[in-house]
């Protein structure tokens, strides 16, 4: 299937050289019918949604909430009530930090993530045991990149799991169901960080069994600014709203409120109406193209991408997980990723360097920046190569 037609980044040229794009793990390209569902919005039915009983604010209310179908079904929920949209993955973990954290955690509890977590799954845990008196603790990482026997850290104090599903960093993908079922034999909720995983693997939230599920639009051929984050109905209910305003409200009087019902509970607010609309589209998109076929490109990708980088004199990849996704970390002794990555700008090839939201992971490997390529369905071997031979040429420059 062809599908690199679709997007109109990547068929740009400069200096009669193609574009080669190699940081989908940092947000997507966008397909031309995602481009062309925001502009059809803006352009024929732009009002605000839930309120209007003119025909365009219909629309775009029917618009809007048939996305929460649509994503319910994507990560197979029990009920539409338990999608709520976002700004995205980030916001989605603090809404739990400070709904569901600052209100159930508290001195001798104990909070437990991983050291492969991206800053958004580290931070807010971080500000709500400061907050809360409980303890944050971490599952350390092995040299292979993978979790070191994750259950021994599981016990009668845990409160609270949150672990990411693929690394943006390793690409390992964590056993999440069985952390899941341990934690879950304790009392403990878990939050599964889907950033990376959801845009190539089928996800099943009932089967995983998580209390909370979150991703964002843009890492899945979606708009920027919109997210959403799942919660079984059960402990969302139990949750007070993270923003107050329009929307969330039920009854306000001079002296008391009351809040609607799930899920506009947590959507105060003007919504981001477009991107939600431009997250159906997507999702639309990965669904015609189907998961599995690009999972399997993921694979084909990233085992060529294994075997050409590790042909490079002086390469370190970090991590050598089993389970892993199509984004690869790398350095080359004696070069500053930094000034590798500006020689393959000058070529035309975007990687991704520092220490891509994941200090303490770096840190537990020693470095403090990284070189990072990811891939994503549109990318090719070719890209590649072009890749390869890029470095090749930085190299000879820089050594």
């Amino acid at each position: 299937m062809d599908i690199r037609k679709d997007f109109p980044l990547i068929n740009q040229t400069f200096d009669g050289k193609p574009l080669v794009y190699l940081d989908s793990a940092a947000t997507t390209q966008k397909p031309q019918v995602v481009i062309d569902v925001l502009s059809e919005y803006y352009s024929e039915y732009n009002a605000n949604i839930h309120r209007g009983i003119y025909h365009i604010a219909e629309k775009a209310t029917l618009e809007f909430e048939a996305v929460r179908d649509r994503v319910t079904s994507f990560i197979n929920a029990e009920d539409r009530t338990e999608i709520i949209f976002t700004k995205g993955t980030t916001e989605s973990i603090n809404l739990v930090a400070y709904s569901w954290g600052r209100k159930f955690l508290k001195s001798g509890d104990e909070i437990l993530i991983t050291e492969m977590e991206h800053h958004s799954n580290n931070v807010p845990w971080q500000l709500v045991a400061k907050f809360t008196g409980a303890t944050l603790k971490y599952i350390p990482v092995n040299e292979d990149g993978e979790l070191e026997n994750p259950l021994q850290y599981i016990n009668k104090n845990t409160k609270l799991v949150a672990v990411i599903h693929q690394s943006n960093v390793l690409g390992t993908l964590n056993p999440v169901e069985t952390i899941i079922s341990c934690a879950h034999e304790v009392g403990a909720k878990v939050l599964v960080d889907g950033a990376q995983s959801t845009p190539h693997l089928p996800i099943d939230v009932q089967d995983m069994d998580c209390d909370f599920f979150t991703f964002s639009g843009h890492k899945m051929m979606g708009p920027t600014g919109v997210g959403v984050l799942y919660g079984k109905q059960e402990v969302l209910n139990e949750m007070d709203p993270f923003l107050g305003g329009g929307e969330m409200i039920k009854d306000v009087s001079m002296d008391a409120v009351s809040f609607n019902e799930l899920p506009w509970k947590f959507e105060a607010g003007t919504p981001n109406i477009a991107q939600v609309i431009g997250l159906g589209s997507a999702i639309d998109y990965i669904n015609k193209i189907g998961l599995n076929t690009i999972y399997q490109h993921g694979e084909l990708l990233k085992e060529y991408a294994l075997e050409r980088i590790s042909q490079i004199d002086n390469v370190t990849i970090y991590g050598h997980a089993q389970d892993r996704g199509p984004v690869l970390s790398f350095n080359i002794e004696g070069i500053h990723p930094h000034d590798l990555a500006q020689l393959l700008d000058q070529q035309h090839i975007c990687i991704r360097v520092g220490h891509h939201c994941a200090q303490p992971l770096l840190t537990k490997f020693g470095i403090t920046s990284s070189a990072r390529a990811s891939f994503y369905v549109y990318n090719t071997t070719e890209e590649i190569d072009i890749l390869i031979q890029g470095i090749e040429k930085a190299v000879s420059i820089l050594k």
